[in-house]
């Protein structure tokens, strides 16, 4: 790589590893902010729930738009304005005095948070091409995807040894450094005649908040409560009429084109069920080795570590491999093994031993996500064209917040509210089920390029 194109890698993957690393390491302070924040029982878990899904709202329903915002006032101003947001809203949850007031920074945090990811990801599609653009893509993904298993580790440590304010405080040391590597970026202009689509943008935020607050009340406040069945309801038609704006917008935040291309609509398919998974499997795992098994916060972080090992040491390799030999076959097998990481941890029990009970599962799934994640991110990126960079990641990026924020909406539903062994191994189920139907939907409708070297026989049997 040249000397720009390792800053642009580093920039890339620090942007949207602060944003990748909130959405996880806050999953360890959730006990410890439900004890100082919030009340007892299903109050404690609606607040869990809130903090992590008032953060994924606004980063699922604005990534879209961002991508726009991207494409029309360039990569890097867009991405150092969201820097700048994201560590002013760190510093608003940091000294949250109330639950609500937590829950109402998290969602401005996101607001920043959907900035920065499509910028990365554009500029390294803008700045590397061909089989280099797998390599960087692989360890772009590799890095981010550490952050979201890496984040329970390091909140566990912040919460045990200072306070759970601290997973927020951290996050603005890591901005700075990556505003003052940003300098070195060449800035590139916007493209004339974009705009950014408001109505879609103020469609899709209420539509998901809607839905979103229904499925996690409901538990409280009662499936039949009017408040409940009406968010519910207005949600979905929102959604609804947001699809259907889509297809009418002179320049929509959400492209319908871009699913004509085979790989980006079954790898966003695929994307829904995999990243769906990972949300829920980490929400449920993280608070049971906390609340049922006894673990500190510390100790559920490195009970996790596994997987963040693998996916540094693997991706960009499994990244490399996807781009000579096709993503089809490692976006199939790889969350079929993740999936049989999480069937083995239905061996655990109230002790969590972690050894026999823990280690193996987290190692196989780390195996497994390795093979799957670069891949997938290269097949979808891939299929759409460079001038689409910053909306397509955005689009891709959007699909896996809005399915984790969907997921660990309904983690109330799957456990009736009460996390223990029988409702945390139905959650193990639940998980392991989805990330199979990853693998099914990449198998039925991922096609390998046509460029992808020939002779090799894996290629001709797909």
């Amino acid at each position: 790589m040249t000397t720009l194109q390792r800053r642009v890698l580093l920039v890339a993957i620090l942007g949207s590893f602060v944003s990748f690393l909130d959405g996880t390491v806050v999953s360890v302070a959730l006990p410890a902010i439900a004890r100082e924040l919030g009340g007892e029982g299903v109050e404690a878990l609606a607040l869990q729930q809130w903090v992590v899904d008032a953060y994924l709202v606004t980063l699922g329903a604005l990534m879209l738009v961002a991508g726009s915002v991207s494409d029309v006032y360039g990569r890097r101003r867009v991405l150092a304005v969201g820097l700048v947001g994201f560590a002013v809203a760190s510093v608003l949850c940091a000294l949250a005095p109330t639950g609500p007031v937590l829950v109402l920074a998290r969602a401005l945090q996101g607001v920043a948070g959907a900035l920065l990811v499509p910028s990365s990801l554009a500029l390294i599609v803008a700045t590397f091409r061909g089989e280099a653009q797998a390599r960087a893509i692989g360890r772009w993904t590799s890095w981010t995807t550490a952050a979201m298993i890496v984040g329970p580790f390091v909140g566990g440590m912040l919460v045990d040894l200072v306070s759970w304010r601290w997973v927020f405080w951290i996050n603005v040391p890591v901005v700075a450094v990556t505003l003052w590597l940003l300098r070195g970026v060449p800035a590139a202009e916007g493209e004339p005649g974009r705009r950014i689509d408001v109505p879609g943008a103020s469609l899709a935020a209420f539509g998901l908040a809607g839905v979103v607050f229904g499925l996690i009340e409901g538990e409280r406040l009662g499936w039949t409560s009017p408040a409940v069945l009406g968010s519910v309801l207005v949600g979905a038609a929102m959604l609804v009429a947001f699809v259907l704006h889509q297809r009418r917008a002179a320049d929509p935040m959400l492209p319908l084109r871009l699913f004509g291309a085979r790989n980006f609509a079954w790898g966003n398919l695929a994307t829904f069920a995999i990243y769906g998974a990972l949300s829920l499997g980490g929400f449920v795992l993280t608070l049971f080795l906390q609340q049922v098994a006894g673990y500190s916060a510390t100790w559920s972080g490195v009970a996790q570590l596994p997987t963040t090992l693998a996916m540094i040491l693997f991706s960009a390799w499994f990244g490399t491999l996807a781009g000579r030999y096709g993503p089809r076959l490692f976006m199939t097998l790889g969350p079929i093994v993740a999936a049989a990481g999480f069937l083995l941890m239905l061996s655990i029990d109230e002790t969590a031993f972690y050894p026999t009970q823990v280690l193996p599962g987290q190692l196989v799934f780390g195996l497994g996500l390795s093979i799957t994640v670069a891949p997938l991110t290269a097949a979808i990126l891939g299929a759409v064209p460079t001038q689409d960079a910053g909306i397509g990641s955005a689009v891709n990026n959007a699909v896996a917040r809005v399915a984790g924020l969907v997921t660990v909406a309904f983690a109330g539903v799957i456990t009736g509210g009460v996390l223990d062994v029988d409702t945390f191994h139905r959650a193990l189920l639940v998980t392991a089920a989805l990330l199979v139907a990853g693998g099914l939907l990449s198998l039925a409708g991922i096609r390998n390029a046509r460029g992808v070297d020939p002779s090799d026989t894996l290629v001709k049997r797909t």
